[in-house]
């Protein structure tokens, strides 16, 4: 092999590894493997048929306890105008972003749920910022913090401390899309090795292009029988399937304008403790476009499964080895 051979390979081999490793470590939100645009807050006189039913989105951000050096939770284009937000009539709308950690912050039943209700921002409140236009921070980052680890809320099931972190419409009737990203530095984008985020209920944007399919990945446990997924204001755009390791690709109900749909399935024994992919798939024609979808799903106990931007156990495959299986 001549040595201009062996160089290209050595590239290849490079970029494969550091793409692997950044696949596993990085902290977006949403993240890569999702292939989300952004997420997405309206303002609250927005009509809930441009496609967020509450005008409030909470996620929650995991640090492992034994990471004990400072961290920062950055907010892309976190303004309510410009390019990429979603202009109704004039941009007049704004966003409040606030941060809280503490005792309560995450073990608060209020702080899981889907509606911005009752103790919703419980916690020690720890940051806020709100935000209207703002050319300067069009397309460009706000940070928060140093927040010191410990100043979560410690979790002995995740063995780590959780923050959370609440963007809520107070003004207007815009759509503010943005995204996150946990990171170890204030002015650039640096993992938290091992931390995760995740949400209960997700409020995101679609791509316009039909050839783009995006995914959520909700995390069954051993308890989990049977799930119910909930989607709103889909616009029939296309359909929605899920796929597991049992699962090769199982078609959901889907929601049209301004409506939520429910679908209710069983859950395989060769699925609990690991993650399903909740995939969503546009249609080529006629083309939709500023597609806003909001999902939640719950087990049968009512329970929220939460929706990890890095998926655990990774995403799921189908096994072929399981079998096709009959309904019962």
């Amino acid at each position: 092999m001549d040595m201009f051979r062996r160089s290209i390979i050595s590239v290849i081999l490079v970029f494969s590894v550091f793409n692997y490793y950044s696949d596993i470590y990085a902290q977006p939100v949403p993240a890569g493997d999702e292939n989300i645009p952004y997420l997405m807050t309206f303002g609250p006189k927005s009509e809930t048929s441009w496609g967020d039913d509450d005008f409030s989105q909470t996620f929650f951000f995991f640090i492992p306890k034994d990471f004990v050096e400072p961290i920062f939770i950055r907010v892309y284009d976190p303004d309510t105008g410009g390019e990429l937000d979603e202009l109704n009539g004039v941009f007049d709308s704004k966003t409040m972003y606030s941060v809280y950690g503490g005792k309560g912050c995450f073990s608060d039943a209020d702080a899981k749920e889907t509606q911005p209700q009752g103790n919703y921002k419980s916690g020690n409140f720890l940051a806020t910022r709100t935000f209207g236009v703002n050319p300067k921070l069009d397309k460009n980052w706000y940070t928060f913090g140093p927040f010191n680890p410990t100043e979560g809320e410690f979790d002995a099931k995740f063995d780590g401390y959780i923050f959370k972190v609440i963007a809520d419409g107070i003004a207007g009737d815009d759509g503010n899309l943005y995204r996150y990203y946990l990171s170890t530095q204030y002015d650039e984008n640096k993992a938290v090795e091992g931390a995760n985020a995740f949400a209960y209920e997700y409020s995101f944007r679609m791509h316009d292009d039909p050839n783009e399919v995006s995914h959520i990945y909700p995390y069954v446990d051993d308890r989990t029988i049977s799930v119910k997924l909930m989607n709103f204001d889909w616009d029939n755009d296309g359909f929605i399937r899920t796929v597991s390791v049992a699962r090769k690709g199982q078609l959901i109900k889907v929601s049209n304008e301004d409506n939520w749909v429910e679908d209710e399935f069983k859950i395989y024994d060769e699925e609990k403790n690991t993650s399903l992919d909740i995939q969503f798939i546009k249609r080529k024609n006629p083309p939709v476009r500023n597609n806003n979808v909001v999902v939640n799903v719950r087990n049968q106990y009512g329970e929220l499964l939460p929706f990890y931007v890095i998926p655990i156990g990774g995403v799921p495959k189908y096994k072929y080895g399981i079998g096709v299986r009959k309904e019962k």
